[in-house]
């Protein structure tokens, strides 16, 4: 809408300084009238360039202040999960950790359409005006989960810089057949993958790393058995603090369930804080939840889902069962960015 405004203004004017200056009849040839064609067309490019500019730098105004209001606290050289809101109500997963010696990693991200929200708040977090990464996690390739990372190397190259990503992908084609938006988020992937191949690592089950004092134990990674997106999420245990935290990306029963067979003997499971699997509905079921028997589950739920508005969700249930394994504490972003100091 705000593009639409500023561009019938511009194109307004535009009409009004060029009736100015008529064209003898004379010279309106067929040449005459494709050039004049050709340069409307430049024109209107021209100030509808101008346009989206004016509604960009408008856009980052406001999410300016919306996350100042917010009172976002930096948290740069303090061991702390921040787990961003979406700005539009909608599904996706966004995390951003602090660590005491000052390291920064994400987890996802979100949408392309949070990109301007997720930048804004990292600064703030950090206290610097372009900030630096040292570990970027990317889960699984959907949407909400990796479109903010590709519009930040498409797009925002100057925003911040970063030492590391991540991944554990399926190959470019797995899902050519079964997953729309996989399959345009893994191709999407491949397209930028030149500007970034250097610093990609592909994580494996197993694998153990540690960014500053946070270490992370990777618990499952991509398997071709499993067909669905869902269950090709990395899934890994952090340990920050003296607190753990497991993230499960949007794991469903099946990864779950390889994750209970392989890890159920181990003391890796048990975790103090869990992040709710696929927004915490139709994820991981009741019994990885009890191996995990977390004291605090972080959300990352809009509202429509927390209440299971549509009614075909499985949200109510998997609450239910959060209260009867004792959570004492629920961080959920449908109430706003939430802060977990560790």
């Amino acid at each position: 809408m705000k593009r639409k405004a500023i561009l019938s203004f511009i194109l307004v004017l535009a009409m009004l300084f060029t009736s100015a200056f008529p064209v003898s009849a004379a010279k309106t040839t067929q040449l005459a009238t494709v050039a004049a064609d050709d340069f409307i067309n430049r024109f209107t490019s021209f100030f509808e360039n101008i346009a989206d500019r004016i509604v960009e730098l408008w856009n980052q105004i406001d999410i300016f202040f919306e996350v100042k209001s917010e009172g976002v606290q930096n948290t740069k050289n303090v061991n702390a999960i921040h787990m961003l809101k979406s700005v539009t109500d909608t599904i996706g997963d966004s995390f951003i950790i602090t660590t005491d010696d000052g390291k920064v990693i994400v987890i996802d991200g979100g949408m392309t359409s949070e990109t301007d929200y997720f930048l804004e708040y990292l600064r703030q977090a950090t206290g610097e005006r372009k900030p630096h990464i040292d570990a970027w996690f990317l889960t699984h390739p959907h949407d909400d989960h990796c479109e903010v990372f590709l519009n930040v190397i498409e797009n925002y190259g100057d925003a911040l810089t970063f030492d590391k990503v991540y991944v554990n992908f399926a190959p470019i084609d797995f899902y050519s057949d079964t997953d729309e938006e996989a399959d345009r988020i893994l191709h999407d992937y491949a397209r930028l993958q030149p500007l970034f191949e250097e610093k990609e690592q592909v994580l494996y089950e197993g694998d153990i790393l540690n960014v500053g004092t946070a270490k992370f134990t990777v618990l499952y990674s991509f398997d071709s058995a499993f067909a669905g997106c869902n269950d090709s999420s990395l899934v890994f245990r952090m340990e920050l603090g003296g607190k753990s935290v497991m993230f499960t990306g949007d794991s469903g029963v099946k990864s779950g369930q390889k994750i209970l067979k392989n890890w159920g003997n181990s003391d890796m499971l048990k975790s103090d804080i869990c992040k709710m699997a696929h927004h915490g509905q139709g994820g991981c079921d009741r019994d990885f939840y009890e191996a995990v028997s977390p004291e605090i589950c972080l959300w990352p739920t809009p509202s429509w889902v927390w209440d299971n508005r549509n009614g075909n969700l499985q949200t109510l249930e998997v609450r239910a069962w959060m209260e009867e394994l004792g959570v004492q504490k629920n961080y959920v972003a449908k109430d706003g960015s939430q802060l977990i100091l560790l």
